[in-house]
């Protein structure tokens, strides 16, 4: 297995928020984990809840016992480490209001186990590319129930708006997703730094050309700065049949 994560504040932003993890060895009862988490909040909030979410949800799952399955280690360390982030948000109050996205992956036996809250995604790129999760977001909310279009002056405009983030409420909803990966595909976690300012075209295209990994995720990050570098832009890329980690 071959992984490669990259994140980079943008041209904007004067924080860096994003927060990633990218392990091909076991984490607890997991046999890889890749996480990016997208933190919000005023004054540092964004960077705190994003950085807790993600040290903490290894930590938890380092303690876990052998066995467990994917989703059920994911849905436990989930629900533990919200838990904690909203009451660290309740007990500061330069830390209230925030709270972080998160989309996180493991790979096993062929089969991917994807979870997600907020509007961070996963996609699936070979012969073509697949998002694989659903933003929870009020756009895509309005799009579903046919009052926008996407790609509208309206959907553009409230783009950035959320319907649910880690820390935020004592529970939070999470999707889980399984979907198999054929030979050749690499799987792809990302902010919404990354998706918002290139086309799911553009990303397939720049994945499937690029010589390595490594290069595509480095030419994904310089792209998003080139059209503008609006939001912090998180990257990890996981090749399945390949060998390494590297996180930049």
């Amino acid at each position: 297995m071959q992984a490669v994560g990259r994140t980079d504040k943008g041209l904007v932003r004067e924080l860096n928020q994003d927060y990633i993890f990218a392990s091909s060895e076991p984490v607890g009862p997991l046999p890889n984990l890749f996480l990016v988490a997208d933190g919000m909040g005023g004054h540092n909030a964004g960077d705190f809840a994003s950085r807790f979410l993600v040290q903490h949800l290894i930590e938890y799952m380092k303690e876990q016992p052998a066995g467990m399955p994917e989703i059920q280690a994911l849905q436990k360390g989930i629900q533990a480490v919200n838990q904690m982030l909203y009451e660290k948000a309740s007990e500061d109050i330069y830390l209230s209001g925030m709270g972080t996205t998160l989309v996180a992956a493991v790979y096993n036996g062929g089969v991917l186990y994807v979870a997600n809250v907020g509007d961070s995604r996963l996609y699936v790129v070979g012969k073509e590319i697949r998002q694989i999760t659903r933003d929870h977001s009020y756009v895509e909310e309005m799009v579903a129930l046919g009052r926008m279009n996407r790609g509208s002056a309206d959907y553009r405009r409230n783009k950035n708006i959320i319907t649910r983030a880690v820390g935020t409420m004592p529970r939070v909803n999470v999707d889980f997703f399984e979907t198999e990966i054929s030979g050749g595909e690499v799987f792809l976690l990302c902010s919404d730094g990354l998706s918002n300012m290139v086309e799911d075209s553009t990303i397939h295209k720049i994945v499937k050309n690029a010589p390595s990994l490594d290069a595509a995720a480095r030419i994904l990050v310089d792209r998003a700065n080139d059209n503008g570098g609006a939001d912090n832009i998180s990257v990890v890329l996981v090749r399945p049949e390949g060998s390494g980690v590297r996180v930049c």
